[in-house]
């Protein structure tokens, strides 16, 4: 595994990050804590040092099972944990990206992982409430205290990003080196507009779901992901467009015949062949699923079989994306000669 610097930071990371949400029983569909160590030992043992979890996935067993397994090695890891949900209950001020939370959170999670500081700490979901300059002078806070080193957004606005990074910027405060987000053959909206944003900024963007919870594997014939995590109501915005989704798996499938690769590593592959860096988050439940995911990393693809992938899984980018790519605007902003403007 080769490793690559983490936004405009001079931070190492592997080309691949392993994902812990399933890391636990408690939510009814992830590894026990004997499968979870076979599986954290594995990507180890492939060179893999970038390590993602939160403080509420499976109710804090990824954290705590994460805790002991480092524990003999915590400095070699790049330890990446997450702030903002809130685990059940009726406290107003459990949830969301104030500082208060933000400090209570970021304790409990030390604690858990029986560490006395976090590598890259993520913003887990923009709350849409919070005033930017707290949250991004609470993560100074926690930056300057030596509690973090890094901090990144997940799942959060393009423009409230880049307000942040440029708020953080001019008064000295830590800003945002990482970008995590849903990015996939199916998930590819978020190319209108985070992608350049990531772009501008020069984060490194982590994908989270880069299998489309398993329809990317050729799991659903339908290309609907059924398992409990897409099988409830309030998941249904989040399910893919069948007829699109089936493009992509015949797409898929073919360049799966041409490399003799799985499907799934022909998904994970295409990603580095994105505009910007892209670090796929895998998560596995049986450590086979794990080796195959890590087996990506030696696929490689030719013009055309991205060019194939792109074709089946390509999206409207809308106004004003379209616009700029009409011949008119072409001509009116470079009088004809865009294409002779080099930048």
């Amino acid at each position: 595994m080769n490793y690559r610097l983490f936004g405009p930071s001079g931070l190492r990371v592997s080309e691949l990050c392993l994902g812990t949400m399933t890391f636990g029983e408690d939510w009814g569909w992830g590894s026990s804590k004997d499968e979870a160590r076979k599986i954290y030992d594995a990507f180890r043992e492939a060179g893999g040092n970038f390590i993602d979890t939160a403080n509420v996935y499976t109710q804090g067993s990824s954290e705590t099972f994460l805790g002991e397994f480092f524990a003999d090695h915590r400095d070699s890891v790049v330890l990446a944990t997450k702030f903002t949900n809130a685990g059940p209950g009726t406290d107003p001020n459990a949830g969301g990206n104030q500082r208060k939370n933000m400090m209570q959170s970021v304790e409990a999670s030390l604690r858990r992982l029986k560490t006395d500081y976090i590598d890259l700490y993520w913003l887990h979901i923009w709350d849409q409430i919070t005033p930017v300059e707290e949250v991004m002078r609470g993560f100074d806070d926690l930056v300057r205290q030596g509690k973090v080193l890094y901090v990144g957004v997940s799942d959060a606005a393009g423009w409230w990003i880049s307000k942040a990074n440029t708020i953080a910027e001019f008064r000295g405060w830590s800003p945002f080196v990482g970008l995590q987000i849903e990015y996939s053959l199916i998930e590819r909206t978020v190319e209108r507009e985070l992608i350049p944003v990531a772009k501008h900024l020069g984060l490194t963007v982590t994908a989270w779901s880069p299998l489309a919870g398993g329809a990317l594997t050729g799991k659903y014939a339908s290309g609907e992901a059924k398992d409990s995590r897409y099988s409830t109501e309030m998941m249904k915005p989040w399910l893919p467009d069948q007829n699109q989704t089936a493009r992509i798996i015949e797409a898929l499938e073919n360049v799966s015949k041409q490399t003799g690769r799985s499907k799934a590593q022909i998904a994970l592959a295409w990603l580095r062949y994105r505009p910007v860096p892209v670090i796929p988050i895998i998560g596995a439940r049986k450590l086979t699923q794990l080796e195959d995911n890590i087996a990506s990393l030696t696929v490689s693809l030719t013009p055309e079989q991205v060019a194939l992938l792109d074709e089946a899984s390509k999206i409207d980018l809308g106004f004003p994306h379209t616009f700029y790519a009409t011949d008119m605007v072409r001509m009116f902003v470079y009088g004809g000669l865009r294409d002779r403007i080099i930048v």
